[in-house]
Formats: structure tokens, sequence, C-alpha cells
């Protein structure tokens, strides 16, 4: 077996480093300072070059806050083995470790640590043997997937085939254009890891390594496709719940009676609303990812070129089976969050228009109300007016009594009492002009004051 000796830096790559200029005799050009790295995008993560039969073993774990971690936990054993470190920020490393292969990949939210070893027997009580156990108990991540992948020359007998499985029941199928044979169980069998098995009939050593790669990942995508299902399953009992609360408060909303209710209502909505929101954030990832990673499981379905073989049932068929009736549980229960979303939108969109018409009709009485104050007001000052005239129209006549008795007292011969009749209508009419004036003065002042380029917005 050929080893692939490569370490590739897909992550985190300096701005222009190891970039060539393009220059000619003719023309200099400036480069893109990410040139390099999108040319080397293409070509991380090669698969293995397998030449003959090998056991491959499969790991998986989540990655949270342990990226770095998970890269010195890598440094860690390559240290040990002697050989050359990743370099930093480096997101994958193909090494020979003399006795074994390590292919290890980092990925937005999981890690994959394959290794791959020509001497092992077939899933055999020593297949981790070459592993170090303390470097493998001690590392970082929560491990998902863990499967042993063994690669035979000789095509295998039914009677190995039930050996190897435990008795399970096995799925497999003519794959690479009939070129090889797998068989798994999609089962976790007594040593906790799944197990592949797959008869090289005609591959090369590079069509050998890409039928492995394929296998391994879609295992991987497979059971992370599936972590959104307990998710979701957890998810339905609280969504029947809002959804209750929400179909309850639809009914009262033809109920309501008073201001009160209302505002009840709008923080009862208020507060469906953020816990679907709340939902809605915490599962968005998780559920889109499921969509992501499903979508690759087919895509690698479609690589292996599958052909049926008689009496098993294919890869394809169980997972379509059994795998999508899960992503699409994860998808109802989804679609189910953002129709809720859209719903109590909408209720909240028809309470908010009830209490708009129930303030406006508020706002009506108000007006009303202030309109026959107003009316009252009127009716008050007209009165006061009026006795304002007699008060001093009173007044004004008492002074001219004491003027004309003074007048008298001098010997001017006047009737005191045909001057007052005399004078009052006279007196009066003055009062009455003279207030009004007055009132007339003050009102066109408030008006002035009241418009706008009035001295009171100037000011």
């Amino acid at each position: 077996m050929k080893h692939a000796i490569q370490d590739v830096a897909s992550e985190e790559v300096p701005s222009g480093a190891g970039t060539p200029e393009i220059s000619a005799p003719a023309v200099s050009l400036r480069v893109h300072p990410q040139r390099s790295s999108l040319y080397e995008e293409l070509h991380n993560r090669p698969s293995p070059i397998i030449d003959g039969g090998c056991q491959v073993t499969h790991f998986t774990v989540m990655l949270d806050n342990n990226r770095e971690e998970i890269l010195e936990h890598v440094n860690d054993l390559c240290r040990r083995y002697s050989v050359p470190v990743p370099g930093t920020g480096s997101s994958c490393l193909y090494q020979d470790f003399g006795g074994f292969e390590l292919r290890w990949e980092r990925h937005l939210e999981f890690a994959n640590f394959t290794f791959i070893s020509k001497d092992a027997a077939p899933f055999s009580d020593d297949a981790l043997a070459f592993i170090p156990k303390d470097w493998l108990a001690s590392m970082p991540g929560e491990l998902v997937v863990a499967v042993n992948l063994v690669m035979v020359e000789l095509e295998p007998s039914e009677v190995d085939l039930k050996r190897w499985f435990e008795g399970q029941r096995v799925s497999g199928s003519e794959v690479a254009e009939n070129k090889a044979q797998v068989w798994t169980a999609f089962k976790l069998h007594s040593d906790g890891f799944g197990r592949i098995v797959a008869w090289n009939r005609d591959l090369n050593a590079y069509q050998a390594g890409r039928m492995v790669q394929r296998l391994c990942e879609l295992e991987t995508y497979r059971l992370m496709s599936l972590l959104a299902l307990p998710v979701a399953r957890e998810m339905g009992a609280e969504l029947s719940r809002i959804e209750d609360n929400l179909a309850t408060l639809n009914l009262s909303i033809s109920e309501i009676d008073k201001e009160k209710d209302e505002r009840e209502l709008l923080q009862e909505l208020s507060h469906l609303a953020a816990e679907v929101e709340r939902h809605r954030s915490d599962t968005n990832f998780r559920f889109s990812a499921s969509v992501a990673y499903h979508d690759l499981v087919r895509d690698r379905i479609k690589q292996l070129q599958e052909v049926p073989m008689d009496g098993v049932q294919s890869l394809q068929e169980f997972l379509e089976r059994r795998l999508t009736p899960g992503i699409k549980t994860c998808n109802s229960v989804r679609d189910r969050l953002e129709d809720l979303s859209r719903r109590i939108h909408r209720t909240t969109s028809l309470l908010r228009t009830r209490v708009d018409l129930s303030i406006q009709e508020q706002n009506q009485h108000l007006l009303s109300s202030m309109n026959r104050r107003s009316q009252l007001q009127l009716r008050l000052q007209q009165t006061v007016e009026g006795l304002s005239v007699v008060a001093i129209g009173y007044y004004l006549l008492s002074l001219l009594e004491i003027a004309f008795n003074g007048v008298k007292a001098v010997g001017v011969p006047i009737d005191v009492s045909l001057a007052k009749g005399i004078a009052m209508p006279v007196v009066l009419l003055l009062v009455l002009l003279g207030v009004r004036s007055v009132r007339t003065h003050i009102t066109r002042r408030n008006r002035t004051a009241d418009t706008p380029g009035g001295k009171s917005n100037r000011q």
C-alpha cells in the first residue's frame, strides 16, 4: 500500500503568502492576496492511495471551542513518532507514521481522524493496537462516528460476512462500475464501531482510495445529518403547546370587551412570538446543516455508482427508506416553526388593528366631550361678560351720581335721578363695547401665537 504524505493548510492562510507575482516583458500585474489559496482549495483533502488489502479506522469528533486543542492533539501524536507537525492554522494532515497512515481533516463543526493500516486482521481486537491508548483516550471533543472499514482482496463468503457483522442483516451492492462490492449493516457492533467491508475486484490504487474516502464520508455525513432528529422530536411537543396557545388567543380576540383584555392578549402574543424566535435561532443552524449533510449523503451514494445485488438491499435503498424520513421530520419541524412565526405575526397585526380602532373610538368620545365642554365654557363666558357689563355699569353710574350731586350742590339745577336714568343706557353700551373690544383683542393675539409663523413658534 502506498501512502500519500501531504500537509495542507486550508485555513487562515496569510494574505499574500506564497503568492507568485505575474510578470512578463510586456505586462506586470498585481496579484490578489488569496489567489494562491484559491488555486490550492481544489487540491485540499485528496483521497488516499490504497494498493491491496487494508483496514481503515475512522473517527469523527465534534468541534466546539476546541479547534486549537484538536490541532495540538495532532501535534502531540506527530512528536511521539518524530514526524513533522502540521503548520499553524492547518486544517488537514496526511502523514505516514511508519506502521499506519493518519489522515486528519478539520471541518466547520467536526474533525475526522482516519487511520489506514495494512497489518491488522479484519475487525480483530488489535485493530487499534497501532494507536497509543492514552493519546486516543484523551482526544478532545465528543465522538460521533467510529467505523472500521476492511478492504479485502478475495471475495468474502456468506460465512465471513455473517461472522464479521455478527449475524446482523447487511446491505450491499456492486459499486464503481462493478469493479468492487461493499457491505455494511449501518449498526454498531460489540466493539462499539460500525463496520464496512469492501472487496476490491478490479480497482487501481487511486480508485480504491476514492471509494474508501466516499464510504467514510457517507458514514460521517449520515450521522451528522441525523443530529437534528432528536432536536426535532423534542421540539414537536413544544410546538404543539405553542399552537394550542395561539389557537386559544385567536378565539379570545373575538370576545374582547375591555381595554385590559387587549393589553393582556398583546402581552401573551409577544411572549409566544419571543418563544418561537428563540426556538428558531436555537435550531436554524442545526436544521439547515441537516439538509446540507443529507445532500452530501445522496451525492456520495451517487458517486459510488451502485448496482443492486440479488438478495441484498442496496445502500441507496436502505438510506432512502430509513434516513430520508428522519430528514423530512426535521424539515417538517422547521416549516412548523416558520409557519408559527407567520401566524403569530398575522394574529398580532389583527389584534393591533382592533386596538387601533378602539383607540380611535376613544379619541372620538374624547373630542365630543371636549366639544361639549367648549360650548359650556362659551356660554359661561357670555354669562360672565353680561354680568361684568352690569357690574361695571352699576359702579360707573354710582360714580356719576356722586358727580351729579356735586354739580347740584354748586347750584346748578339738575335732577339727579333723571340724569342717572339718561346716562344708564349710554354707560351700559360703552361698557359692553369696551368688554367686546378687549375680548376681540385677546382672541386675535392667541390666534396669531398659534399660527406656524406666530411669535410663540418663533421663540
